[in-house]
């Protein structure tokens, strides 16, 4: 086994559809040419409450969702790369509402919500593939159809997204030839929503531990920050109408809301990967530590990921 792959076996962890803006094939080291992976991944996700601007948490508003990602990665050289996605996606709210939101259709039968998300492209490019990484990727993110977005049980928030990455990944050496580190920063080009902006910084580190070699665990912290957006402010929605609710003042902003938030948050996660021969299984965990105008909550997600080579001329 060579290095390179046993950190492309350890990437994925915790990175599925995760605020719909991960993926999978996020990771420093390249394939060769004529290699890729078909994966298949499961995730479940327990939205315990709602954090406030201030970090409060408020425990109205709960839900869960759940979904199948598919994902197919392609090696076309050795520097380029592609990358196509889908998630198949599950809600459903559990209550309570929060006072004074109106709670819409369907969160109201509190039963699951299910369809397709959005389809997304991704092109990495490797500059450097030896004892350190780096790999600039450019990736879209287009809704598949006009699903719902506004409430708790919905599939996304059906906005089309360009998102410009670059991961960087080095072993090292000098302490065991069995640890690697990477790290990735990307920014997200959001469509805007009745002129408010919510483009995004995501950034990530991950340590990554090969115990033998079929058997890899890491360690991940996940930082999300919004620019731009609105902020709901330090206490639930006001009576009669709900409001104004901080920077929510119109009934125009209060139907928006879930899309248009200012959600900040923090996420550590923790995870394991196996290799069989012909496969790569993978699990992981992740808890939502803190964060503003976000959801309290924690993700489990566990995965198969299928290898293949063609052939070269």
């Amino acid at each position: 086994m060579t290095p390179v792959r046993t950190v492309k076996r350890v990437a994925g962890f915790g990175l599925v559809s995760l605020l719909a803006a991960a993926s999978a094939s996020a990771q420093a080291w390249a394939p060769p040419a004529g290699q890729g992976a078909f994966t298949v991944a499961f995730q479940a996700i327990d939205n315990t409450g709602h954090i406030l601007t201030d970090g409060s948490t408020v425990p109205g508003g709960k839900s869960q969702d759940a979904s199948i990602y598919l994902e197919f990665e392609y090696a076309i050289t050795d520097r380029w790369s592609l990358s196509t996605s889908i998630p198949y996606v599950f809600a459903k709210f559990s209550g309570p509402p929060l006072p004074n939101v109106p709670l819409q259709p369907g969160d109201a039968c509190q039963c699951w919500q299910h369809g397709w998300q959005d389809f997304g492209v991704t092109a990495r490019y490797n500059l450097l593939n030896g004892g350190t990484a780096l790999t600039p990727s450019v990736a879209f993110g287009v809704p598949s159809h006009e699903y719902g977005y506004v409430g708790e049980a919905v599939l996304g928030r059906r906005l089309r997204e360009l998102r410009l990455g670059i991961d960087v990944g080095t072993y090292l050496d000098a302490i065991s030839p069995r640890l690697a580190v990477q790290g990735r920063y990307a920014y997200a080009l959001v469509e805007r929503v009745l002129d408010v902006s919510t483009n995004r910084s995501n950034l990530s580190a991950d340590v990554i531990v090969r115990l033998t070699e079929s058997l890899s665990v890491q360690g991940s912290v996940y930082r999300q920050i919004t620019h731009g957006g609105l902020r709901a402010g330090t206490e639930p929605p006001p009576p009669p109408d709900g409001i104004p609710w901080g920077e929510v003042t119109t009934p125009e902003l209060l139907h928006e809301h879930d899309r248009l938030l200012r959600d900040n948050s923090w996420q550590l996660g923790a995870g394991l990967s196996y290799s069989l021969p012909r496969a790569d299984l993978f699990v992981s965990y992740i808890e939502f530590l803190s964060g503003s105008d976000t959801h309290a909550g924690r993700a489990f997600t566990v995965g198969v990921a299928v290898p293949f080579e063609r052939s070269q001329p």
